[in-house]
């Protein structure tokens, strides 16, 4: 069976599920998962994990996202989006200038708690908010930490009262919800009416394809998206046979390091025919691993966590 990573550019008015959905049909595989849902309304880079690949969405999950985002002033819907029904219609943002706008976009970077919309993916006792919503159970979930690393490009057209801008920024963050805050913040709320994902971590939206174009040969191999954010352990062919069976890694069996690591961070670990056979966390630095093995002291260097190669 294949495996590997699909890179999306999904676009509006189709759920991430939809997606899933057409790349199974189109694969002719059922084990295919996503890295992280993006709304229906929003397009934009959506990973997908086919096959085998699957076990590895979870280290793609945390990244920060960016966004390029466009919202509209003095609009309030129950959505927080273009879609959803309009809850009220405010004039106040005809007094706001743009230093007042960018100022209120801008002190929202950082750290700060957010209250996910009522309609959104998150579970609720094992259903999802907008399902509850639709039956009229709104849940009000408690904020949750969320971090703004940057807000830039800022575009004001005050005669339609619309802002555009982009942000990166942390996993679990909603754009929604962010624009609805600084809607609060600056008198007159806020609603977004266009979002698109161009990045997630280091990955663009450039080097995604449409679901039309969706094949075997569009699949990137697992080890080309780990390698690309993840250091490498090399173990002999021998101790690679080894970690393939649960097997720890100890020193005797590294022959080399590729990147640099701290206590705890996550590796790769190959061997050496840079066959991927697994992730594990590192329980010493890369460093320190480097005078080990110039000692020659055989000790545990890393924790195996996930078996990814075949015997």
């Amino acid at each position: 069976m294949s495996s590997g990573f699909l890179f999306i550019d999904k676009p509006t008015e189709i759920t991430s599920h939809d997606v899933v959905n057409i790349s199974r049909k189109k694969l002719g595989i059922r084990k295919i998962g996503h890295s992280g849902t993006l709304d229906p309304f929003a397009s934009g880079l959506l990973i997908l994990g086919v096959g085998r690949a699957t076990r590895l969405l979870e280290y793609l999950k945390d990244f920060d996202k960016t966004y390029s985002v466009r919202m509209k002033l003095g609009l309030i819907t129950d959505t927080f989006d273009i879609t959803g029904k309009i809850v009220e219609e405010r004039s106040e943002w005809n007094n706001l200038t743009e230093d007042e706008i960018v100022h209120a976009l801008k002190d929202f970077e950082g750290e700060y708690l957010q209250v996910p919309p009522a309609y959104s993916a998150k579970r609720h006792k094992g259903k999802r908010l907008y399902q509850l919503a639709r039956e009229g159970k709104i849940i009000n979930l408690p904020p949750k930490k969320v971090k703004v690393f940057s807000i830039s490009s800022v575009e004001i057209d005050l005669e339609r009262g619309e802002v555009a801008f982009c942000a990166r920024v942390s996993s679990g963050t909603y754009i929604r919800s962010l624009v609805m805050d600084v809607g609060y913040r600056l008198g007159c709320g806020a609603t977004t009416i266009y979002l698109r994902r161009t990045k997630i971590g280091n990955f663009s939206v450039h080097e995604a394809i449409v679901p039309a174009e969706i094949s075997t040969i569009s699949l990137k191999e697992p080890d080309e998206v780990i390698s690309s954010f993840l250091p490498s352990i090399i173990v002999s062919e021998e101790h690679g046979k080894a970690v393939l069976n649960g097997c720890q890694i100890w020193l005797e069996g590294i022959i080399g390091l590729d990147g640099q690591f701290k206590k705890d961070d996550l590796v790769r670990i190959t061997d050496e025919k840079g066959k991927f056979l697994a992730i594990a966390q590192a329980e010493r630095t890369s460093r320190f691993i480097k005078k080990l093995l110039e000692k020659k002291e055989n000790q545990r260097v890393a924790k195996l966590l996930k078996v990814i190669g075949d015997q």
